[in-house]
């Protein structure tokens, strides 16, 4: 087993603002779109067959962002998916994300934080289109869309870990100037990276989170941003939160070898 993949109700593949549409993706190098009809029954209506090796991990971008799915593959590559809301899809290729495999990829906030969420202020129409992704390559790399290039551009490089990327998890706007990523290793440590500027791209470690005794596998931030779930090898999966000392406590453990 690779463990268990601990996820937020709001962050699944279901689609917020295009109807019953559904992602999924698979070894079989493909990654599927479905529907559900007014009967219920779900049934494919996109094939998207790009890639040369399994599809790991794919995530819808915020729906401010617009109709886009970024899809991360073992060959290297990231495919970005943008729709047009009438079943028709176009796409974009990033070559050689990462060298040895895409392990993951989650979408930044569509507003980048710090912004004025006023409908009467320019910062409102403001929308970042940006995503993380973590690699094989022991690296995390965030990517931003150049409208004048129309391609997707690597615009930071994290670098810090010593092992697989496993996962990476952009947390929600939370109202304050900072910008959040957190990314988990094959090593079992969980890191926090922190930016106050993305357009001058200063991502720093502002911890190490925790290290735990097994790889860990999946991470995923609540909604509001300030509770991460961190699931592993070990079966185990546990809920953290900053102190206002700025240290991660452990707040919930849930072991699922145990049942009720």
């Amino acid at each position: 087993s690779s463990g268990i993949n601990a996820e937020w109700p709001l962050r699944r593949g279901m689609h917020p603002m295009y109807g019953n549409a559904l992602a999924s993706c698979s070894y079989d190098k493909k990654v599927i779109l479905w529907k559900e009809s007014d009967r219920g029954q779900w049934a494919k209506f996109y094939t998207h067959e790009v890639h040369a090796s399994s599809v790991n991990s794919i995530q819808w971008a915020p729906p401010d962002t617009g109709l886009y799915l970024a899809c991360g593959s073992s060959d290297g590559t990231i495919s970005i998916l943008q729709g047009s809301g009438d079943d028709k899809f176009s796409f974009l290729m990033i070559q050689n994300a990462h060298t040895t495999g895409v392990n993951a990829v989650s979408w930044a906030p569509s507003h980048p934080s710090g912004t004025t969420l006023d409908p009467s202020t320019k910062d409102y129409d403001v929308i970042s289109k940006r995503f993380a992704s973590g690699g094989g390559d022991n690296l995390v790399k965030v990517w931003k869309f150049s409208d004048e290039k129309n391609a997707w551009e690597m615009e930071a490089e994290l670098k810090g870990h010593n092992n697989w990327v496993r996962d990476v998890a952009w947390a929600p706007d939370t109202g304050f100037t900072t910008s959040t990523i957190a990314s988990c290793c094959q090593d079992g440590k969980v890191f926090i990276w922190q930016c106050k500027d993305l357009d001058k791209a200063n991502w720093d470690i502002k911890r190490t989170m925790h290290t735990f005794e097994d790889v860990v596998w999946h991470l995923s931030w609540s909604v509001m941003g300030d509770i991460l779930a961190v699931s592993g090898g070990d079966n185990k999966i546990t809920l953290w939160k900053e102190s206002h000392k700025g240290a991660w406590i452990c707040i919930s453990k849930q072991d699922t070898n145990k049942t009720n």
